[in-house]
């Protein structure tokens, strides 16, 4: 397989040309080399690479983070171990954020509960919590199972 441009190694991987050049900026794609007239030229091997970055940011990986893989994958001294411990810390920020989803979930139930939906807007009690946010986890609501998700 030859070097391909970058339109060839964005059409082969779902990524867009300027999000090539964006990771090429931030080192986690290697320098390809230049035509004569100046294109820029990846090996084959960018393919996979560029596979992996975005495979990992689906996965919730940051760019830095997925630069330190990067380089553990081609460090002899690594060990799968290394990996491991990235994954579960990673999991364990999803985890979090998903605690902080159900409690934002959480209070928009208790503020839809407490509007009617009737009245006028200088009244509403959903926008008043807006404007006062240190209340807005003490609206007093009837407890109901909403979709599933247990209060």
């Amino acid at each position: 397989m030859s070097d391909l441009t970058s339109g060839q190694l964005a059409e082969r991987c779902g990524a867009g040309i300027e999000a090539i050049r964006y990771y090429e900026r931030k080192g986690l794609l290697l320098p390809p080399a230049r035509s004569r007239s100046g294109y820029r030229r990846f090996p084959p091997e960018a393919v996979d690479r560029l596979r992996f970055i975005r495979q990992a940011q689906h996965l919730g990986f940051s760019l830095k983070e997925i630069q330190e893989l990067l380089s553990l994958r081609i460090d002899p001294k690594a060990s799968c171990s290394e990996v491991r411990q990235r994954a579960q810390a990673k999991i364990g920020e999803i985890e979090e954020r998903l605690r902080g989803l159900q409690r934002m979930r959480e209070v928009l139930w208790r503020l839809i509960d407490a509007c009617g939906g009737r009245g006028p807007i200088s009244a509403c009690p959903i926008l008043e919590a807006l404007e006062a946010p240190e209340n807005v986890n003490r609206v007093n609501v009837r407890e109901r199972n909403r979709g599933g998700f247990e209060r």
